[in-house]
């Protein structure tokens, strides 16, 4: 477990000088933005963020005002982690589920060290691991070992019933980051609900395999939710290239989907390095955050 720690530990620092060199001191947090609470009105200017007009006060025609934000300091940071089944794809170095874990736990590290209250919520299709917020570093290790040592009681997928749940428990407004493949349907109506009601932050898991299968003959195909095989010709009808123009089609689905309903949306692989897309979400994050 500590040499665990030292290795997110390195990838978080290396975040942050990466963050302090490419946003030039304008980079407060790694959740800015996140923790924001209403302050004041100001008159409208050129370059002002839309989402925050005040449409009440701005009809009354006395010009157009913009709501400004302070943040809010004890604001939570939630990590919902998806440990289904469908994660565990990928190469023996790194699978889906490795990389949600890695990322998981830089992103806690790095919220404790921000002073956030930090959570977890681990879901397959029933909840598997709740750890509520808190601060301080023995909640950082509470939390990454929740990540990496919990034992799945189900292998099954279930998004709409994972979004549902933190609705029902998470009642202030707070920080969100999902950390799922997406491999599922049905979820978007709750997804939505939680962009509505809290700061969301998507990063959807992929791995190359899963657009790019070989055509290997007939081959057994193991549904590790679902705990059945099944067998697969996968040179016949071109099911190798359906199966790629499927996968592409989900994600951009859910890209776009996250656009229309302004939540922070990252795809990454398992064969990326996780420091550099982290950034860029984040400066884009601050960038957004920065025009209230």
């Amino acid at each position: 477990m500590n040499q665990l720690i030292k290795k997110l530990r390195r990838y978080e620092i290396t975040m942050r000088k990466v963050a302090n060199s490419h946003l030039q001191g304008d980079h407060q947090s790694i959740f800015k933005g996140a923790g924001l609470e209403f302050d004041d009105l100001r008159p409208y200017q050129y370059g002002d963020d839309i989402r925050t007009i005040e449409w009440k006060v701005s009809a009354k025609g006395h010009g157009t005002f913009v709501k400004t934000f302070k943040e809010d300091k004890d604001q939570a940071v939630y990590i919902l982690l998806d440990i289904s089944g469908s994660q565990d794809i990928g190469s023996k170095e790194r699978k889906k589920i490795d990389l949600g874990r890695e990322i998981a736990g830089v992103l806690t590290l790095a919220g404790i060290h921000e002073g956030s209250q930090v959570g977890l919520i681990s879901y397959s299709d029933e909840k598997e691991k709740i750890i509520l917020p808190g601060k301080g570093s023995r909640q950082a290790v509470k939390i990454i070992k929740g990540i990496f040592n919990h034992k799945n009681r189900s292998l099954g997928t279930d998004l709409y019933g994972m979004f549902t749940f933190c609705l029902n428990l998470i009642k202030k407004r707070s920080v969100i980051i999902v950390i799922s493949d997406f491999i599922d349907e049905n979820y978007e109506k709750p997804l939505k609900a939680l962009a509505n009601k809290h700061d969301l932050v998507v990063l959807q898991m992929t791995d190359p395999i899963e657009s790019a299968l070989p055509s290997l003959g007939i081959i057994p195909v193991f549904d590790k939710e679902g705990g059945k095989t099944t067998w697969v010709n996968t040179a016949f009808g071109g099911f190798s290239r359906k199966i790629s123009t499927s996968f592409s089609s989900d994600r951009v689905k859910l890209k776009d989907f996250c656009k229309k309903n302004q939540i922070n949306y990252l795809q990454i692989d398992t064969q990326q390095d996780i420091v550099l897309p982290l950034m860029e979400l984040f400066k884009l994050r601050n960038k957004t955050m920065k025009r209230g």
